[in-house]
């Protein structure tokens, strides 16, 4: 099985681009000759060169998902695609468990296609669900992170885990 990674992909764009070339070459022949298959060719050789530029795109951006270890599912419940999100966490997290889905979700909701006009990181703040009585339910933030807008490593990811409120959630069901 091959893998599909940008290297792979750009592989891939190198011999499309060849075949393109080529299905370019013999369109032009057929112009110049009058075939009957030369508007069929013409449309062929169009479709090589979308091909080609929607695999010169992959072999850019990684498609590739970075898993974080001890990251829980969370949900995205607020995205303003600019500089602001909100996920949700299940209500029996740990610190530790939070951090990492905190780096999870950095990771995932990176995009370079994010614009805030005069803000240059991004905030995701994580939040649970709590019901102080039947029927009244509280958001309760755990912790938030802070990232570059446009680094996708951020070397100064700044993760802030508020313990205090972690104390507030209830204790883990006994099995």
């Amino acid at each position: 099985m091959m893998t599909l990674s940008p290297e792979t992909f750009l592989l891939l764009t190198q011999w499309a681009g060849i075949l393109t070339i080529t299905c370019a070459i013999v369109t032009g022949i057929g112009l110049a000759l009058k075939w009957g298959v030369r508007f069929r060719l013409v449309g062929a050789t169009g479709f090589m060169l979308v091909l080609t530029a929607g695999l010169f795109a992959l072999s850019i951006v990684p498609i590739a998902r970075t898993s974080i270890p001890g990251a829980v599912r969370y949900v995205v419940v607020y995205d303003n695609g600019a500089n602001h999100a909100v996920i949700t966490v299940p209500n029996s997290i740990t610190a530790s468990e939070l951090e990492a889905t905190l780096q999870q979700a950095a990771s995932d909701l990176f995009s370079l296609g994010r614009g805030a006009q005069n803000d240059t990181q991004l905030t995701i703040r994580a939040r649970t669900l709590l019901h102080p009585q039947p029927g009244v339910s509280e958001p309760l933030v755990l912790g938030q992170v802070k990232r570059s807008l446009g680094q996708r490593n951020d070397p100064d990811m700044k993760i802030d885990i508020y313990r205090d409120r972690l104390r507030q959630l209830p204790p883990p069901a006994a099995s």
